[in-house]
């Protein structure tokens, strides 16, 4: 896969990712629970402890962690200057993303108990962002 293409690929999952965690934040700051289907997980993930971390709600984090990653992707595919170092934090950037939606992953199925499927989602499309940014990194390591 080219790095035209994957960091591409990088900008369309970071607009998804954006797009959850705009939903999920709207649900938050007016209290109403997420569209989730009969399980009722959302509303339980919304409610609990883990849904803020370090007193800032966790989809407000989303949002801010996939605008960074759709910057950094962007600047990865124009700027050809230091465009090592726009990959590089593409990577990074991912590698944190994937870590923590893995932690939360983790506590919504052995602490919570509940499951949000926005959430899981999420999830999914950070480990896709995550995949294709290194596919992108390594490209890059080739020009």
């Amino acid at each position: 896969m080219s790095l035209k293409r994957s960091l591409q690929g990088v900008i369309l999952l970071a607009l998804i990712g954006l797009g959850i965690s705009f939903y999920l934040t709207w649900a938050y700051a007016v209290d109403v629970a997420p569209i989730c289907g009969a399980s009722g997980g959302c509303e339980t993930v919304q409610h609990s402890p883990y849904a803020n971390f370090m007193g800032i709600p966790v989809p407000m984090l989303g949002a801010v962690g996939y605008t960074g990653v759709l910057a950094l992707a962007v600047l990865g595919l124009r700027l050809e200057a230091r465009r090592e170092v726009w990959l590089l934090g593409l990577f990074g950037a991912t590698l944190v993303g994937v870590l923590f939606s893995g932690w939360l992953t983790y506590v919504e199925f052995f602490v919570i108990h509940a499951v949000c499927r926005w959430c899981i989602a999420s999830a999914v499309v950070m480990v896709g962002a995550f995949g294709l940014s290194l596919v992108a990194y390594r490209a890059g390591q080739e020009e």
